[in-house]
């Protein structure tokens, strides 16, 4: 292996899924994907194996592999042909997280890879892209399919890996299917077409780089990628103390019941080695923060990924040394019908909180506090006057990062499981029948400490017209926690603003406080407001 190529071909893999996630964001039709980039795009070797991947969401980046695994298995894949999924339990997520992938052979005309012989380009593919974008509806009971549900037939359309697109032909029948049982036609339809247009992107960047340099070289340096960042994590591994590192936390509850759900965690470290075992953490539950097996593997993903330099190739080598062990039937390994939608975004958040208090015992100089630990996930639908057409509108809101060891927390920021932005305010007002009637920080609602907890945001929006409203949040009952002596971060709380219908425009007739996680019908004038949690500070004042 020569050092400077393996550079040379991680900037390049990297590069193709960079400018996947551009191509992407540029022609989506929602705003969830083109303001606030809810999207991930990767590149896999000709064995399905992760070798590259944009800086995107890690909730995305870790569980991808899977949904790639179960499109190569179900389907027999052939030149031009895309495959499109969701299902949580077949590599998804959770549903409104579409994911499509697609093989890329050997042009069918010009140039071909010049080196291809040892590998059958015409039978074989050389590479696979993919990406997931979260869909601001995929249907179900509630606009935005992020509302409360018993079972995942109520959060949306299930669908397995099948082929949306055949021989380089689209499947029209398969997208009707689709677009029949989503919420906003015309926008699906948008953000489906970009994200099959990305592949292609993808497609064409890797065959460019397999026409200058021949396949042999690189696939052989792909292997190298995956094989350099394996050796990293298990260096990285083993300058953490040997030992058995065990910790807990709750989710508040399920929406369903008020009883907290526990996840616990023991990481046993034996040199370049490594067991995460989930033992101990509670059954699934009845409500929509049920974990499959895919999000949990990426939350652990995501944080000892956090351990090795920024610089390190992000590919499946990094999960070579580590076993990750989830027990069936539980809230980190969820069976069907089990609803997941929250499961994706908040139980992915506790779970890595969870990590981090574990792995601050072994290595407290590494590990922040913990951050807001939820995505606050807002939806609200209904019938927008101004186009004569139904909405969604989706949006995680920011809140407060733990406190570093040495620095103190960011306030308004997406932490850990998330790395979206937020939608500015006027691209929502544009978009949605809504307008914004504040958005600031919340002032000290970071934890005390030597190092101060960042601070959360209000949010306050106002309903232009009758909607659906739903909220999948956390961290409203359990604080983020403080480590080395430094204070919590503050509650989140949600509030209902219901709007003086008979007497002065403008005028609250009426406050409502909110559980975190709830649906109901919101009248026009009605505000939602939104105050999210402060991260953990640390160590003593």
């Amino acid at each position: 292996m020569d050092s400077i190529k393996l550079e040379i071909y991680r900037s390049l893999y990297s590069s193709v899924a960079e400018e996947m996630g551009v191509s992407l964001r540029r022609t989506a039709f929602s705003p969830n994907i083109k303001e606030r980039r809810d999207y991930s795009c990767a590149v896999f070797d000709r064995r399905g194996r992760l070798i590259a991947q944009g800086d995107h969401m890690p909730v995305h980046l870790g569980s991808m592999p899977m949904s790639v695994q179960a499109a190569i298995t179900h389907c027999k894949l052939g030149p031009g042909d895309i495959v499109v999924l969701n299902d949580p339990y077949a590599g998804g997520t959770h549903l409104p997280d579409v994911t499509m992938v697609a093989p890329v052979f050997a042009a069918a005309r010009g140039k071909r890879a010049e080196s291809s012989r040892n590998h059958d380009a015409a039978a074989h593919p050389l590479f696979y892209v993919a990406n997931r974008a979260h869909h601001a509806d995929i249907g179900g009971a509630t606009p935005g399919s992020m509302g409360t549900a018993t079972e995942i037939y109520q959060e949306g359309i299930r669908i397995p890996p099948v082929r949306i697109v055949r021989g380089g032909e689209l499947e029209r029948d398969i997208l009707n299917l689709l677009l029949y049982n989503v919420r906003g036609r015309e926008e699906r339809e948008g953000d489906f077409a970009a994200q099959m247009g990305t592949l292609r992107v993808g497609a064409e960047r890797l065959l460019e780089i397999v026409v200058r340099y021949g396949f042999k070289e690189a696939d052989e340096y792909a292997g190298h990628l995956v094989e350099y960042a394996g050796r990293l994590m298990r260096r990285a591994l083993a300058l953490i103390p040997d030992g058995v590192y065990e910790a807990e936390d709750f989710l508040d509850n399920d929406g369903e019941t008020d009883d907290p759900v526990r996840i616990a965690v023991k990481i046993e470290i034996r040199g370049e080695r490594v067991v995460v075992d989930f033992a101990g953490s509670a059954p699934q539950v009845r409500g929509p923060i049920n974990a499959v097996a895919a999000i949990t593997v990426s939350a652990v993903y995501y944080v000892f990924r956090c351990l090795i330099p920024g610089d390190v190739p992000a590919s499946a080598g990094i999960l070579d040394p580590i076993d990750v062990r989830t027990p069936e039937g539980t809230i980190v390994n969820a069976l069907p019908p089990a609803p997941v939608a929250g499961g994706n975004v908040e139980t992915s958040q506790r779970i890595v909180d969870v990590l981090l208090k574990a792995l601050a015992q072994a290595v407290p100089q590494l590990i922040p506090a913990a951050s807001q630990g939820t995505m606050n996930n807002l939806t609200i639908g209904g019938w927008d006057f101004r186009t004569g057409k139904e909405f969604a509108y989706y949006e995680t809101v920011c809140g407060g990062m733990g406190a570093r060891p040495g620095a103190d927390g960011i306030s308004a920021v997406h932490t850990h499981m998330t790395n979206s932005l937020n939608t500015p305010v006027e691209a929502l007002e544009y978009a949605y029948p809504l307008r914004v009637r504040r958005y600031s920080v919340r002032r000290n609602s970071g934890g005390r400490g030597r190092y101060r907890g960042g601070d959360g945001v209000i949010r306050e929006i106002e309903l232009l017209t009758d909607a659906r409203v739903s909220l999948l949040a956390d961290r409203r009952l359990m604080a983020p926690y403080g480590l080395h002596g430094g204070e919590a971060g503050k509650l989140g709380s949600a509030e209902l603003l219901i709007a003086d219908q008979k007497h002065r425009r403008g005028h609250v007739a009426k406050r409502k406080k909110l559980p975190g996680k709830f649906s109901l019908s919101a009248h026009a004038g009605d505000r939602i407001v939104i105050e999210t949690p402060g991260g953990g500070g640390c160590g003593i004042e």
